[in-house]
C-alpha cells in the first residue's frame, strides 16, 4: 500500500461536477493498493497516517498529529501510485490491485480512518474520472509505503 498524504487548509473531490467530498484542515490522502497488500498493511498504515505529527504547534513546529487540530481526511484511490516506469514512456500498472481487491480494501480503509479519527470520511468515488482541488499547506507532502514498515 502506498500513500501520499499532503497537509492542506482545504482539499476536494468533484465528479462529474458534483461535489463527493470536501475537507477544511488535514490530509488529502492518495491511496495506492498493491495485489501483495494485507490488512495488515492497512492498519499500520491508518494510525501512521493519523498519528502523523505534521501540524504546527504554539512554536511553528510540525509536533501536532490530525486530532490535535480538529482535522480531517478526504481519502482518494489512485492505481497509478503504482506506475512502473523503467521501460519506456507509457507507464505499467501491472502490481495496481484490480478492482475486486481493492475495493474492498478502499472501504476497509475508509471504515479504519472513520474508527481511529470517530470522523466521517470524504471520499472520492473508486474508478471515476476524478477532479482534484487543493490547498497544499506548507506545502507538506508525505510518501508512505507499507514495505518500508519493517525497516525501522
Amino acid at each position: 500500500m502506498r500513500a501520499v498524504i499532503q497537509r492542506v487548509t482545504q482539499a476536494s473531490c468533484t465528479v462529474e461536477g458534483e461535489v463527493t467530498g470536501q475537507i477544511d484542515t488535514g490530509f488529502l490522502v492518495l491511496l495506492g493498493i498493491e495485489d501483495a497488500d494485507t490488512d495488515d498493511d492497512l492498519q499500520w498504515l491508518s494510525q501512521k497516517i493519523c498519528s502523523l505529527r505534521v501540524f504546527g504547534d504554539e512554536n511553528g513546529l510540525m509536533n501536532k498529529a490530525l486530532a490535535d487540530v480538529d482535522g480531517n481526511i478526504l481519502l482518494i484511490s489512485q492505481f497509478t501510485l503504482f506506475a512502473q516506469t523503467k521501460k519506456g514512456n507509457r507507464p505499467s500498472f501491472i502490481k495496481a490491485a484490480r478492482p475486486d481487491k481493492a475495493i474492498p480494501m478502499y472501504e476497509k480503509m475508509i471504515n479504519t480512518l472513520k474508527t481511529i479519527t470517530g470522523k466521517k470520511i470524504a471520499t472520492g468515488i473508486f474508478g471515476a474520472d476524478m477532479k482534484i482541488s487543493l490547498t497544499n499547506d506548507g506545502p507538506v507532502t508525505i510518501i508512505m509505503d507499507t514495505k518500508d514498515k519493517d525497516n525501522h
